[in-house]
């Protein structure tokens, strides 16, 4: 079985890896495609921190006690 990274390499030397490549450059050059990554890529993490409620990064607080 070939390791993750032969197969990472094979991918990036092939035609269509190549045209993965180039356009990852061209969308990195562009400062607005840069933020709208940077913004899609805080969401993911944002989910990831659990609740599942979405965007708000943070816990809610407790319930007010009687």
């Amino acid at each position: 079985m070939a390791s993750l990274f032969s197969k990472v390499a094979r991918l990036a030397s092939s035609p269509q890896g190549r045209r993965a490549i180039a356009q990852a450059k061209e969308f990195a050059s562009d400062p607005r495609k840069r933020q709208q990554a940077k913004d899609a890529l805080n969401k993911l993490r944002d989910r990831g921190k659990g609740g599942g409620t979405g965007g708000s990064g943070g816990s809610t607080p407790p319930p007010p006690s009687h």
